[in-house]
């Protein structure tokens, strides 16, 4: 009896040590903190993402410690209502704001952002740089307990330039510059970043850090442009004789690159180049800093472009299309909320899934009800898992509204509800979109079949 009883008392004893060491691996595989990187006009001119020629070690780095997903689309294609999309968890249709002049605070009202429910949750929630459009009127200042933004040192203003339009687009502009990264606003973003990780915290985080680079003016340290000799930036070869289907496919600027030589064409990818592996260096500060305080093991990271860009494809270089190179960028998760590391994932879905994403993985309270994303926390935990079997995206042409529903194999385009036009793109067999099959009479039923979809 004696020995029945110790027996018992052995085996509850095991039991109550095994649900300790379970509660104690859940516990591990879940994420205290987050560090949100929102790049500006970041593509996906990446080593992780198979670029030839880019060198970015660290954010390759992270894409080996967590998953590297191919089909995030965002929104809109243009910084300020893909931001204020994303960071609210509605379409841009529904916050309204289609440009980078409308702000958020006009529409707000008693939304919350992202950010701020992170706040509302106990976290300390910290902007450093670009994280909404810009300050104030673009900003949600009450999500934040800090907010930080930086400018060039006077040296950091001073090196070899050159605008590749002849002034045409005062944006268009490269400069190799001048001393190291911290005369430039990404450099002391990084810092600042650092600075805070390696600091003693009485809160989880929430860190949002917006690097500026790749967006133009292109500037960067010049020891980064060294890493590209024009030679190897090797401009992309378009279909002889192509001509965007409409006028309004892209924007205006058109005519400006329509006289880029050769010359400028390299340039450009040049110093968009040198821009990466510029911003490539701060993100492995961030990774530095977390892996020196041992923070790695519970920050859940989380790095994306906030929206494509057009490097010559289609003979355009900037952002502000519909088509697959506008709307996809780079988007990579890491932490213990990850399922499995060094993986990619095929999962397709939207911007404004970020939102409830995160605030199902971090578990917080009072989600909103009236998000309209939905959470692909299950692809987390489970890459190999599918998501949404199609995505949306929209763009405005002064007046006129664009609109895009992309399945697996097809990219459908109407303007102004098809009034001015509609594109049909073939994704499997036309990966870059040139060849518009919408006027032929044999693709009849796709077009319907994806009507269906956008007028779901």
């Amino acid at each position: 009896m004696k020995n029945s009883i110790l027996l018992m008392a052995a085996v509850a004893g095991s039991l109550v040590a095994h649900e300790a060491s379970a509660t104690k691996t859940n516990r591990q595989k879940s994420d205290k903190n987050v560090l949100f990187i929102v790049v500006d006009d970041l593509t996906t001119t990446l080593g992780c993402y198979g670029h030839p020629t880019v060198k970015t070690p660290n954010i390759d780095r992270l894409a080996k410690m967590g998953v590297r997903y191919n089909h995030a689309y965002c929104n809109y294609a243009v910084c300020g209502p893909s931001r204020s999309s994303f960071l609210t968890g509605l379409k841009p249709e529904t916050t309204t704001i289609l440009d980078n002049r409308k702000t958020l605070q006009s529409i707000l009202g008693d939304r919350i952002t992202l950010p701020y429910l992170f706040k509302q949750n106990g976290f300390f929630t910290m902007s450093l740089g670009k994280v909404f459009h810009g300050d104030k009127d673009h900003n949600d200042p009450k999500a934040w307990d800090e907010i930080y933004g930086y400018g060039p040192t006077p040296i950091g203003k001073t090196g070899e330039k050159r605008n590749m339009t002849d002034g045409a687009l005062k944006w268009c502009e490269w400069m190799a510059s001048e001393g190291d990264d911290e005369d430039q606003p990404d450099g002391q973003i990084a810092r600042k970043a650092v600075e805070f990780i390696s600091a003693k915290k009485e809160k989880p985080f929430f860190l949002a850090v917006g690097f500026h680079k790749p967006h133009d003016p292109f500037f960067a340290p010049k020891k980064y442009f060294d890493m590209y000799p024009l030679e190897v930036c090797n401009p992309p070869v378009l279909p002889e004789g192509w001509q965007p289907p409409y006028k309004h496919t892209l924007p205006t600027e058109t005519a400006v690159f329509n006289k880029f030589t050769d010359q400028d064409k390299r340039e450009f990818l040049r110093s968009y180049y040198a821009c990466t592996s510029f911003l490539d260096a701060q993100v492995g500060k961030l990774l530095k800093a977390l892996e020196e305080t041992n923070q790695l093991e519970n920050t859940l990271i989380v790095l994306f472009g906030d929206h494509g860009y057009h490097l010559g494809e289609h003979n355009w270089w900037n952002k502000v299309t519909i088509f697959e190179k506008g709307t996809r960028a780079p988007f990579i998760m890491a932490g213990q909320s990850v399922g499995k590391k060094g993986v990619e994932s095929d999962a397709m879905f939207e911007y404004i899934d970020i939102y409830p994403t995160l605030a199902e993985l971090l578990k917080l309270k009072n989600v909103p009800t009236y998000l309209e994303g939905k959470s692909f926390a299950k692809v987390v935990n489970n890459p190999s898992k599918p998501f949404r079997s199609y995505v949306e995206a929209v763009v405005s042409r002064g007046e006129m509204l664009g609109r895009m529903v992309k399945n697996e194999k097809w990219r459908y385009i109407e303007w102004d509800k098809g009034q001015k036009g509609i594109e049909l793109y073939d994704q499997l067999n036309d990966p870059v979109e040139y060849n518009n099959l919408a006027n032929l009479p044999e693709y009849a039923e796709t077009i319907k079949e994806m009507k269906k979809l956008m007028y779901h």
